[in-house]
């Protein structure tokens, strides 16, 4: 009779238990375990590329250390009839104002902030990365005349608190899908192969204005890419500013 007693007891807490876990997992399920079968994410993810019939390609340099190959870069494009873009931090666009603004005057290259000081911004307050990001862009704006709305946050790290901050600012948050890894040393063949290899409609090609074998590299890039049917566009033409939802892999899709 205890033992009949016993068990009741232990059906009864088996019981208690599934009902808490269904309201559980019920709970997830209405969030992250359904935003990821939808193929959306629980939490805020920048824009990785963009969803587009158009064959676009977004070229994009980061620029932190060093200016040697910068106005090659530019005079290539020009060569090349093709636009591209710019994230400065603003320690460098204070240390090469006559670059940054021939760049910007050139109407090739869109420039954007890679913040102030290339810190990772992911734990920061908010009060620290309106420092960053304010700061930044005003260094940027005073060389170029121009206005800011794109930034890449360093190492490519990132928070909903630093998504929902920059968007406070104005800013729209930027990654890549295409990696050249251009920083490591790779040679120009790699490089050129890395993008070609992996470039799709929308997609957005990381690059360093300062990497060893970069310039190189952007001449057979920028062919391949021709030969592909590919055009260069500038992100801020490629991105959508309103009805548009972002998939867990940050692909930027228009609403319907």
């Amino acid at each position: 009779m205890k033992f009949f007693v016993a068990s009741k007891k232990t059906i009864a807490g088996i019981l208690i238990l599934v009902a808490l876990l269904t309201a559980a997992l019920l709970a997830v399920g209405a969030t992250d375990a359904e935003s990821v079968y939808l193929g959306k994410s629980p939490r805020r993810i920048p824009i990785y590329s963009v969803e587009t019939d158009r064959k676009v390609v977004a070229l994009s340099f980061d620029a932190a250390w060093g200016a040697d190959k910068t106005l090659g870069i530019l005079e290539t494009l020009e060569r090349y009839d093709a636009v591209a873009n710019f994230f400065a931090v603003g320690m460098w666009a204070e240390k090469y104002p006559e670059e940054l603004k021939a760049l910007a005057d050139s109407g090739r290259m869109e420039i954007g902030t890679h913040s102030n000081t290339h810190p990772d911004m992911a734990d920061m307050s908010v009060a620290d990365i309106k420092l960053e990001l304010s700061t930044s862009t005003e260094i940027i704006e005073n060389i170029t005349g121009g206005e800011v709305e794109l930034f890449r946050p360093p190492y490519g790290s990132y928070s909903d608190n630093l998504i929902e901050t920059a968007e406070e600012l104005g800013l729209y948050t930027v990654q890549w899908d295409v990696d050249t890894l251009d920083w490591k040393g790779l040679s120009a063949s790699e490089i050129a192969a890395r993008v070609l290899g992996n470039v799709k409609n929308g997609s957005i090609v990381l690059m360093h204005n300062n990497g060893e074998h970069t310039l190189e590299a952007l001449p057979l890039v920028l062919e391949g890419l021709k030969n592909k049917g590919f055009d260069c566009v500038k992100i801020g033409d490629l991105i959508y500013r309103e009805n548009y939802t972002i998939d867990h892999t940050g692909r930027q899709i228009r609403s319907t």
